[in-house]
């Protein structure tokens, strides 16, 4: 099948590259002689028909931006059989024969159901913060994340070095606590709290009480939002409950971790799979997610990159004990 019309989107949480990624497909698109036609608001644009022409003019001085010039969004109607029907009518009066999805886990499910029902050559690429996807060692924003997490925590332990505090500082991450270990790790955090290993409160109380009383008066924890004990209010209730005596804040990043101009990682990555994307419908490698694994670029069928990421080393996890003491 010759592709002609190739339609991209952003779907789910925004991410830093995602532009990036965008200015790769269309460009690399229109390099093949293929036309681009950008898809706003991710599925649920595609079944309200917001579809418009880009041109390489479209995309350029976006490479430096955060967010999306298309638009994300979550589509309640794309979950039916009727939105999604709706949405490939929309593509088909656009005459539309490939689509560019950028997004995370919730995107490549809905393309699973989507491409189910409904015919069309498919090319994803990993575009979340949170890095939970198999198939590719970083996804598109990882890296800005874990930056502006750890520009954050640098400047909180300066407070807290000031007033001989415990602050807990919430990451995000659902379900996956790449960003709360990675930072964590880079920010010298006494403790880290992720999903992917089980939380003992009175473990974390024993290290901050025994730090105490070998006069280590300043400790950081990070936890990710998704930790089974919960986020950083569970935790600062937990030590002020137990010792009263200390100095306890908590600070929520929160979505400061989703915006600000990609770092040179994930705009080399973005525009590495937005290539690899277009040149994979072109040779019909199709229904699959582009990712890099092990520095090559690698395609993951749809089905399995939602069934599990990267798992977490264990040698990490320990280093965290090791390098606290």
């Amino acid at each position: 099948m010759t592709i002609r019309n190739i339609g991209v989107l952003t779907s789910g949480g925004d991410s830093p590259g995602m532009n990036a990624a965008i200015r790769a497909v269309v460009r690399t698109s229109i390099y093949n002689g293929i036309n681009v036609f950008g898809i706003r608001h991710g599925y649920q644009g595609m079944i309200d028909g917001d579809i418009n022409s880009l041109l390489t003019t479209d995309v350029s001085n976006i490479i430096q931006r955060g967010g999306t010039i298309l638009k994300t969004a979550r589509s309640k109607d794309f979950m039916t059989a009727e939105g999604r029907a709706k949405a490939y009518a929309a593509l088909k009066s656009h005459n539309i024969d490939g689509l560019i999805l950028i997004g995370g886990d919730g995107t490549f499910r809905g393309a699973v159901k989507f491409f189910e029902e409904h015919t069309i050559p498919a090319v994803g690429l990993p575009g979340t913060i949170d890095k939970d996807l198999a198939g590719t060692d970083f996804t598109i924003g990882f890296d800005t994340a874990v930056n502006t997490a750890v520009s954050a925590i640098d400047k909180i332990r300066d407070t807290a070095e000031a007033h001989d505090r415990v602050f807990v500082i919430e990451l995000m991450g659902r379900d996956a606590g790449y960003i709360a270990l990675n930072s964590g790790i880079a920010c010298g955090a006494e403790d880290i709290l992720i999903p992917e290993t089980a939380t003992h409160i009175e473990e974390v109380l024993n290290r901050i009480e025994a730090d105490g009383k070998r006069k280590k008066t300043v400790q950081i924890i990070v936890v990710a939002e998704g930790d089974d004990f919960g986020g950083a209010a569970e935790v600062y209730n937990a030590i002020r409950k137990r010792l009263p005596e200390l100095d306890v804040r908590t600070c929520v990043l929160g979505h400061i971790q989703r915006g600000g101009s990609p770092s040179f990682a994930d705009r080399v990555l973005a525009s590495r799979l937005g290539h690899a994307a277009v040149n994979a419908l072109i040779t019909g490698n199709t229904q699959v997610m582009a990712g890099v694994v092990n520095d090559r670029v690698v395609f993951t069928p749809f089905d399995k990159v939602v069934k599990g990421n990267t798992p977490i080393s264990p040698d990490m996890i320990d280093m965290i004990r090791v390098l606290s003491v």
